[in-house]
């Protein structure tokens, strides 16, 4: 399974950025999917994730009412629109792909994709 994300770029603090995630598989339908961000001298962190069928997602508290997780499997595209951003959102964020399960463990997820990078300006 490929992946790869789009729609990061430069956006001033309390702006607005659509993320999405697009998937070779024609299976994609059966896997979860997860955002994580590396920002500048910190370890990959968790972001959001969304079970295989849309219905069940999960956010770290950081991003919590701010960003939205969707997932659209007729279009093998998995969306993370984020609002209210603020400078410690710099990062770059990555998609990942799990054949099993959502998780906030990075170990949990088979596939990657190699990030977008997401600058907000002060």
């Amino acid at each position: 399974v490929q992946l790869v994300e789009s729609g990061g770029g430069l956006v001033q603090a309390g702006g607005s950025l659509t993320l999405s995630c697009t998937a070779s598989a024609r299976t994609f339908s059966t896997y979860a999917v997860g955002w994580f961000r590396r920002a500048p001298g910190r370890e990959r962190e968790f972001v959001s994730s969304i079970n295989f069928s849309g219905t069940r997602t999960d956010y770290d508290d950081s991003v919590q009412g701010r960003f939205t997780i969707s997932k659209d499997n007729a279009a093998n595209t998995v969306h993370l629109r984020m609002n209210s951003l603020k400078p410690e959102d710099t990062a770059v964020y990555y998609c990942a792909a799990s054949s099993t399960r959502a998780s906030r463990l990075t170990r949990a997820y088979d596939y990657w994709g190699k990030g977008t990078l997401v600058t907000v300006s002060s």
